[in-house]
């Protein structure tokens, strides 16, 4: 019997060892998965098995911060100009 290796030594997790990565439920990333959305996914053997990359994981971490707003400055609405409105006219 060989000794188990560790997930993080694979380079690959689960769904299970994935949502405890993530900090987040199994049944999100199922969800997800099924509505193509959240992080890229592959099958791996024979049984069809869901796992992720441990580095895909980490990319897609990175980019969710860049596209939120309150971690990307120039994403927050706050910091853009005012606008006007088409057809406001300021007197009444």
């Amino acid at each position: 019997m060989s000794p188990r290796v560790s997930p993080l030594r694979r380079g690959f997790l689960n769904v299970r060892e994935t949502a405890e990565y993530l900090g987040l439920s199994p049944d999100t990333l199922y969800v997800w998965r099924h509505r193509r959305q959240g992080p890229p996914s592959f099958r791996m053997g024979r049984s069809g098995r869901v796992m992720y990359r441990i580095e895909t994981l980490d990319e897609w971490i990175r980019k969710q911060e860049q596209e939120d707003s309150r971690s990307n400055a120039s994403l927050n609405p706050l910091n853009a100009a005012p606008q006007r409105r088409a057809g406001y006219s300021a007197t009444a």
